[in-house]
């Protein structure tokens, strides 16, 4: 009796095995830790392997990969070839993710899911060189994952073909949106062919991703494993009420104090990030900056020092709210909230996954509570308001310093008072009299001087200045 109920028991608790994938990609799952499917993976899998198209949408951080990328190499395959001829891997499915490290973190996840079969994948993202892609295109490959700028540049050079594409996935669907990708969608959209299965991603669900599902989805089912636009239960939120100009000084208080291993700082402005990661430097906290003025060499260096655990503190613009996948990432920090709310739950989605725990930490400023206002309606919740003890004396003393000094030069009285008395070097005798002699005139010019006489008569000008020729 005890074995049947442990038996029942046990079959109540969810893994990959009951979802009917393939040997080959479970074995590739143990290998990678993964035992239990999270909720929009138990939904999403099993309508993705029914080949319909599906429309799916979930909090950040949950999983959103595997539930395409696995009935992705599932159904293709019976298309797996072990040849070394590229005509046997053509292109059969197409990622489009919004971003270069979206694409980064995708296409490695593609790889490791399927290094137990003979199909093959790569990545194309802008930023680097296109040809040093081009040869990796021509031995062929079965999964591309692309940002659609370099996408079109890889078929304006014929380098690609389109043209047996079965399955496409638009991974952050309202990231593209925002950014504007919509022109190069619908020129990617024409060049695929018409029978295709399509499977759209993304955290949060506005009325242009309706829309934009109505025009490449046909009859999508609908998978939200939660409610749109929320947040991340997992995630510790709080607001800390803060002046513009206390917020540097606060933050490196914060990141002493808690001795954080491992934190991303959000920003608004490249210029922000660049100056914040060297004053943090300068304090003794190893920090770097990414933000779209760093090449993508570089911006991949930091990203894998910051994983490696050498740097501590990531500044990062909204070019990093998407893709970052770093485990167990335990703090996020809005230096700057966005404007636009939906990029705060894409920031602090960066924390808490995979069922981990995280904080997120917000400094807002005056000037910045229309913003917290919107994002609280969004998230339909109040993040908790704290105030803290802020310790800066050396941030005080300099500020204190230069308010005296702005008042102080109100007046030409308090400039006189302030004027410390100086006195001149006494001025030395030249060692040749000659020099200390009075000027005296003299009386005739110099005989190399030039002298100018004027008669009556003006001198004829020559032609080539506009005057008469000369008379002869």
């Amino acid at each position: 009796m005890t074995d049947l109920v442990t038996e029942a028991v046990n079959s109540e608790v969810p893994s990959f095995s009951t979802l009917g994938l393939a040997p080959e990609l479970l074995r590739s799952l143990t290998d990678s830790g993964y035992t239990t499917p999270t909720p929009i993976q138990l939904q999403a899998i099993p309508v993705a392997l029914a080949g319909g198209d599906l429309m799916a949408g979930a909090q950040t951080g949950t999983g959103k990969t595997a539930a395409f990328a696995l009935p992705l190499l599932q159904k293709l395959l019976p298309l797996a070839n072990s040849s070394t001829s590229p005509a046997k891997h053509p292109v059969r499915a197409l990622i489009l993710t919004p971003t270069r490290e979206l694409a980064i973190q995708v296409e490695e996840s593609v790889k490791a899911y399927a290094k137990h079969t003979q199909l093959r994948s790569l990545v194309v993202y802008g930023g680097v060189d296109i040809r040093t892609q081009t040869p990796h295109l021509k031995t062929g490959i079965e999964v591309l994952v692309a940002t659609p700028g370099r996408l079109l540049d890889h078929i304006e050079q014929k380098t690609l073909q389109l043209g047996q594409v079965q399955m496409l996935v638009l991974d952050e669907a309202d990231r593209m949106l925002d950014m504007g990708f919509m022109p190069d969608l619908r020129r990617i959209l024409a060049l695929l062919p018409k029978q295709r299965q399509n499977l759209m991603f993304s955290a949060t669900f506005s009325n242009e991703i309706k829309k934009l599902a109505d025009e490449f989805l046909t009859k999508p089912q609908l998978i939200e494993v939660a409610r749109s636009n929320a947040t991340n239960d997992n995630v510790t939120q709080k607001v800390y009420q803060v002046a513009q100009s206390d917020k540097e000084a606060l933050l490196i208080q914060l990141l002493k104090q808690a001795d954080a291993k491992q934190v991303i700082i959000f920003t608004k402005t490249k210029i922000t990030a660049s100056r914040l990661s060297r004053s943090l430097i300068k304090e003794g906290i190893i920090a770097d900056a990414i933000h779209g003025d760093k090449t993508q060499q570089e911006r991949i260096k930091a990203l894998d020092a910051f994983k490696a655990g050498t740097v501590t503190a990531l500044v990062a613009t909204d070019v990093a709210a998407r893709g970052l996948d770093i485990s167990e990432l335990p703090m996020v920090i809005n230096y700057e909230i966005p404007s636009a709310p939906e990029d705060y739950v894409h920031r602090i989605g960066r924390t808490g996954r995979a069922g981990a725990l995280g904080v997120a930490i917000s400094f807002v400023s005056d000037d910045e509570e229309k913003y917290l206002i919107e994002i609280e309606k969004l998230i339909k919740r109040q993040i908790p308001k704290e105030t803290v003890a802020l310790d800066k004396p050396a941030a005080r003393s300099r500020t204190t310093h230069a308010k005296t000094a702005t008042h102080s030069k109100t007046s030409y009285q308090d400039k006189a008072q302030d004027a410390a008395p100086t006195r001149r070097p006494a001025k030395q005798k030249s060692s040749d009299p000659w020099f200390d002699k009075p000027y005296e005139p003299t009386s005739q010019p110099p005989q190399n001087d030039v002298t100018r006489t004027f008669s009556g008569k003006k001198k004829p000008v020559a032609a080539l200045l506009g005057g008469l020729p000369a008379s002869k």
